[in-house]
């Protein structure tokens, strides 16, 4: 059972680098052996500052787009949005790398025994080789005990270290002339580095984030001289480099804090600790979250991963799938912890100051996509800063859902950034999408579910009421049907082809638009509101409180329109029976129902279940890294192995990078690989249809294998091993006590189990 990448050849280009992180400090190291490049993040290093997109009495234009969407006229519907409704300014912030550490090694000798690896089970990356008759090894680690990066360099004869250390700064070359974005590199004496520098100006907004990274350097053996901006090591035994970094960010409306007091506090707790014991506390940290679950679909070839990922019996190699679900847990903890900020597009990493779709929190399913593995794959703690972000999003989203809509409650739409603006962005096609944080509530309602911890339901209430509340005043009468629906809406990303369909210039982006995404009652937008509405209604009752209110949700629910199916045999995407302009196309928006969401299932709907798979055929392969992962999940959903695996595989050849980051548009992108490693769970274990279903979609490809760890709604966790494609044994346990059907093929046992308290099952289900 493998949980390491490894690679015979050092790293070219940066989305192919490793790695490694603690939340908030982010590194990416790419084993180089002249100039070895160790590229920095910090979580809270964003352009501009704190800011508002809300357009103060934009609702009074809403009236007019609903009458125009309901009257068929979509591209005078489309303008007026983004004329009136868009928030200002229509771009949001970037997330900014910090820059790099860059070691040079000088020129020598080809190097031997080449290796470069990511440990998952201890969190550290390393590189070693042979070079001019000496041994060399680095590890680089990020600790979230000390909050410190770490590189350490060690060879096997004394006094053979010798480079030089710089820390070299970003600049935003797209955007910002020298002046804008200043940064300044420093010596520190005797033994350290500092690099310094202030967030560009953008979209009109200042920058207003400080920030400061330190170098601090100690030698065994051998000297440490710094010069200006570079820190020289002449002939050290070992040495071990800290990097320690800060914001003045304290939340997303005050950024009063000082960068380098918050270094010196970091660097005063660091006096006097050893490397083994602040590595020693870095692997107890990291393991007691990453070795909760654990997954082994057989041995490891004796082959480098970037060469196992394309190899045409990739299927074959059911080590490198567990190691997809490894690696995806790996990430989330290095990404995303408590008190910190949330994954981001590139889940902490990026090498820009100008990065592939600013490197947001993108909430049409990039942001929920990054979250999916959590509570099934242990790690619930780590979904704390999401939630934290719907908390601080209801402060402007009040805002925009009273300016832009005459609602109550609160609203994000498409995306948003650390600052937590709510308004629709980018333009209308984009912005129409109002449920982007009714979406989000969803995970809020999962863990409770998978958790069963009513003290987090009651705190979360009022997020919850809050986005059910804008839309029982969102929602608008349909004059054909008399359902309710949203009005304007829209289907992510996709354009349908409709009558009256035709080309325009569109003023906010500037370009022809081949048609307009506005619509009324997109499918997915009905599905994410019914799902929030019955959520929001159970959890009153759940809680004792507010029955009039559940009333109310209940009632606006049976009003939503029902799913349909297309003359084509499909899930209709939208009210009408529309076609799309583009074929086939990356989302699969309207089965959501599907995967993550739960209203269509192969047993209670099976017409829409047949639908639904007609979508996936008829959308194909084709994609990126995080379409494939959802279409990979609603396959496993479906109980459809086959088909999963194939864009498993599909998935591997053609949207990861060699260091298993996921790709959209020739770009990494971390969501893809979240995604993939929860769809994967859900090929072993299944529990939103009200069971704990065993094997519900078991690849041929892995006949043999085992599962520690997998969590179950209900607040279940489930050990499985299974045997020639046959379950042998199931161990489930309860965290909070309670009752639980089991299931296995056409099987079910019913169990209730006391808080702690374990059954065991063979592969007939019978009980001990």
């Amino acid at each position: 059972m493998s949980h390491r990448l490894w690679y015979r050849q050092p790293v070219k280009d940066w989305p192919d680098a490793l790695p490694v992180g603690n939340g908030r400090l982010g590194a990416m190291v790419f084993g180089r052996v002249d100039e070895e490049r160790i590229a920095l993040n910090e979580s809270t290093l964003w352009s501009g500052g704190p800011y508002s997109t809300t357009v103060r009495g934009a609702r009074q234009a809403l009236p007019e787009i609903q009458r125009l969407v309901f009257a068929g006229d979509y591209t005078r519907a489309h303008k007026l949005f983004g004329r009136h409704l868009l928030g200002r300014p229509v771009e949001q912030m970037k997330y900014q790398s910090l820059g790099d550490l860059v070691l040079a090694f000088g020129p020598g000798g080809e190097p031997e025994d080449y290796r470069l690896e990511l440990d998952l089970d201890q969190a550290v990356a390393r590189v070693s080789y042979r070079r001019d008759g000496v041994s060399h090894q680095r590890e680089v680690f990020v600790s979230a005990v000390d909050q410190a990066i770490v590189v350490r360099l060690t060879a096997d004869q004394p006094g053979a270290i010798s480079f030089t250390a710089q820390l070299r700064g970003c600049r935003n070359s797209a955007h910002s002339n020298y002046a804008t974005d200043y940064f300044a590199m420093d010596g520190a004496p005797p033994d350290g580095l500092v690099l310094r520098g202030k967030s560009a100006d953008y979209m009109g907004v200042r920058g207003r984030i400080r920030y400061e990274a330190r170098l601090r350097a100690t030698a065994e053996g051998g000297s440490i001289h710094v010069d200006d901006d570079t820190l020289t090591v002449t002939g050290a035994d070992a040495v071990t480099l800290l990097v320690v970094a800060a914001t003045n960010f304290v939340n997303y409306h005050d950024v009063s804090g000082d960068e380098r007091a918050r270094n010196d506090a970091t660097l005063a707790a660091l006096a006097g600790r050893d490397l083994e014991t602040m590595r020693a506390a870095h692997t107890r940290d990291h393991q007691a979250l990453y070795r909760r679950l654990s997954l082994d679909l057989g041995p490891a070839p004796d082959a480098p991963t970037d060469e196992r990922r394309l190899a045409d019996d990739v299927l074959s190699d059911g080590d490198l799938a567990a190691t997809l679900v490894h690696y995806g847990r790996y990430l989330l903890i290095a990404s995303s912890r408590p008190g910190g900020q949330p994954a981001n597009l590139q889940g902490l990493w990026n090498a820009s100051a100008n990065p592939a779709w600013d490197s947001k929190y993108t909430t049409n399913i990039n942001l929920q996509m990054n979250y999916w593995p959590a509570e099934p794959g242990n790690l619930s703690e780590c979904a704390e800063p999401l939630f934290s972000l719907l908390r601080d999003c209801t402060d402007q989203g009040r805002d925009v859902a009273r300016e832009h809509y005459g609602a109550r409650g609160w609203v994000l739409h498409q995306n948003t950034d650390l600052y937590r603006v709510c308004a629709p962005m980018d333009g209308t096609h984009w912005g129409t999408f109002t449920p982007g944080g009714a979406w989000l509530c969803q995970h809020l309602l999962e863990h409770f579910r998978y958790t069963g911890d009513r003290e987090h339901l009651a705190q979360v209430y009022p997020i919850l009421r809050g986005a059910a509340l804008f839309y029982l005043d969102f929602l608008v009468e349909h004059p054909d049907h008399g359902w309710l629906v949203t009005n304007p809406s829209s289907s992510p990303e996709n354009v349908p082809d409709r009558p009256g369909r035709e080309r325009f210039f569109d003023e906010v982006t500037t370009h022809m638009a081949d048609g307009s995404m506005i619509c009324a009652g997109s499918t997915i937008d009905i599905e994410i509101v019914g799902d929030l509405l019955d959520g929001v209604a159970g959890a009153a009752q759940t809680l004792g409180r507010d029955a009039a209110f559940a009333r109310k949700l209940r009632a606006a629910r049976r009003r939503l329109p029902p799913l349909q199916v297309g003359a084509d045999g499909a899930l209709q995407e939208w009210l009408e029976d529309w076609g799309q302009t583009e074929h086939p196309h990356r989302h699969i928006s309207p089965l959501y129902a599907v995967y993550p969401g739960a209203a269509i299932t192969p047993d209670a709907t099976p017409e829409l279940a047949t639908a639904a798979a007609a979508v996936l055929e008829q959308r194909g392969l084709l994609g990126n890294g995080w379409s494939s992962a959802w279409k990979l999940g609603c396959w496993a959903r479906l109980g459809r192995a086959e088909q999963a695996v194939e864009h498993l595989a599909y998935y591997l050849k053609h949207y990861t990078t060699a260091s298993l980051f996921a790709i959209c548009s020739g770009q990494m992108q971390v969501d893809g690989s979240f995604g993939v490693c929860a769809a994967l769970m859900e090929l072993l274990l299944q529990s939103h249809s009200g069971e704990l279903h065993l094997l519900p979609a078991l690849p041929a490809e892995w006949p043999d294998g085992a599962a520690t760890g997998l969590r179950a709604r209900g607040g279940f966790e489930v050990d499985l091993v299974w045997q020639d494609g046959e379950l042998t044994s199931a161990t489930i346990r309860s965290v909070g006590g309670g009752p639980a059907v089991v299931r296995y093929g056409d099987q079910r046992a019913r169990i209730h189990l006391e808080p702690g308290e374990a059954a065991c099952f063979d592969g007939a289900l019978d009980a001990s």
